[in-house]
């Protein structure tokens, strides 16, 4: 993975970003599917809007899985460094998701902070009647993470964990 600039001041008692590159994306996709592929292939792909996609598209291609479907859940309040968070998701246009009746699901997103987004999106995949839902991130940051004692008990599958906040390369800002 990238290295992570040296903090600032103003964050001297947390740890800088760290800033992953397309050859981190890669690895860590790569990962990914040799995980799910070793627990069985999914028949449908899921990515968490905006954030998930790539990763989804990824893994779906890696898996040779063509059904790839999207849902737009959301927490933060913006997409800066450490942005607050609302109190809970909120899911935009989940009838995106169509029918899902009796289908093997994975569920993608680029990370889980604090795990409520991923949850919250997995019980609403459960209400559509996929014979199973399972779910994958490329990390974990345990520095915010809610959900219960151990990310991996809550995360079917993980690439890698963190403490600190990621940076991913489709979130980079580039001076026009």
């Amino acid at each position: 993975m990238a290295k992570s600039p040296t903090p600032s001041a103003h964050d001297a008692d947390r740890p800088g970003p760290l800033y992953l590159t397309w050859d981190d994306i890669s690895a860590a996709t790569r990962a990914l599917a040799e995980q799910v592929a070793a627990a069985g292939a999914p028949q449908a792909v899921v990515g968490i809007v905006r954030g998930g996609m790539i990763p989804a598209v990824w893994l779906a291609h890696r898996l040779g899985i063509r059904d790839v479907r999207t849902v737009e859940v959301t927490r933060t309040t913006s997409d800066g460094i450490n942005a607050a968070k609302t109190a809970l998701p909120t899911a935009r246009n989940p009838a995106s998701l169509g029918d899902l009746t009796g289908l093997d699901v994975l569920l993608v997103d680029d990370i889980a902070g604090s795990g409520a987004t991923l949850a919250h999106t997995a019980d609403m995949l459960r209400d559509l009647g996929p014979t199973r839902v399972r779910t994958a991130v490329l990390a974990v940051n345990r520095a915010n993470w809610t959900q219960g004692p151990e990310p991996h008990r809550e995360i079917d599958h993980i690439a890698s964990l963190t403490d600190t906040w990621i940076v991913f390369p489709w979130e980079e800002k580039h001076e026009r």
